[in-house]
């Protein structure tokens, strides 16, 4: 069963930072809808009432429902701006949608199957993630709330690509139509089972520092101080 999300907003008339602080102050989040057949519209919302909704993945995908001043319109999340360090909402952004008008937005991808795949079951592989959400577009009607990824099959060194996922009807990628089939996840070995294990080294004696045996078989008799090597003679 689909979420259903409903955003409590109401118009502001101030607009400028320090309306926007005075806002914040208060426990409210400025925000702007945009988008459809109607002017961009100054709004505000409740910072605690959006907190909550944006503790749920499928807010950030899905068609909501805005009420402003007794009316309603739909729109999706188009952009979010929070404090650096914060935990804090600074703005937001809402695009109206028109049923007859298609749309772009990005989805999260659920990744499935990944525990039983030869790759890591029998292979000893491990998963890569390249991508973890993907930009679709479509009618808003069929907004997917997300989009699944199935690893059950994949080996070492294999990867699955865009071109492989199972798309709902009247749903495109948007990188797939410039031509770009981007791989999302891959299996390989790591990196430790890859790279072969470097000898270990051996300490070798300069010849200069070795001993040559002496006569006996045994190791030559240090010279005594002073003394000069054999065969360095006094011309």
């Amino acid at each position: 069963m689909r979420e259903s999300f409903v955003v409590k907003a109401e118009a502001r008339a101030e607009q400028g930072k320090g309306a926007s602080r005075r806002l914040r102050r208060k426990g409210l989040v400025p925000a702007i809808i945009y988008g459809g057949t109607e002017p961009p519209q100054p709004i505000s919302v409740s910072h605690n009432e959006l907190h909550k909704h944006l503790q749920i993945e499928a807010f950030y995908s899905h068609i909501l429902t805005v009420e402003v001043g007794g009316s309603t319109q739909k729109a999706v999340l188009k952009d979010l701006h929070r404090h650096p360090v914060r935990d804090e909402i600074m703005h937001m952004d809402l695009q109206r949608v028109l049923a007859d008008q298609t749309l772009r937005m990005h989805v999260p991808l659920h990744f499935k199957g990944a525990e039983i795949a030869p790759g890591i079951k029998t292979g000893g592989g491990i998963i890569e993630h390249h991508l973890i959400q993907v930009e679709v577009e479509c009618l808003p009607e069929s907004l997917p709330e997300f989009l699944e990824v199935d690893l059950s099959a994949l080996n070492v060194n294999e990867a699955v690509h865009l071109s492989q996922l199972a798309l709902p009807a009247g749903v495109a990628l948007v990188e797939l139509k410039h031509g770009n089939d981007a791989s999302i996840a891959a299996f390989h070995l790591p990196r430790s089972a890859v790279e072969p294990e470097a000898p270990a080294a051996t300490a070798e004696v300069p010849a200069i520092a070795q001993k040559a045996p002496d006569a006996k078989g045994g190791a030559a008799a240090k010279p005594a101080a002073g003394a000069k090597p054999a065969g360095d003679k006094k011309k």
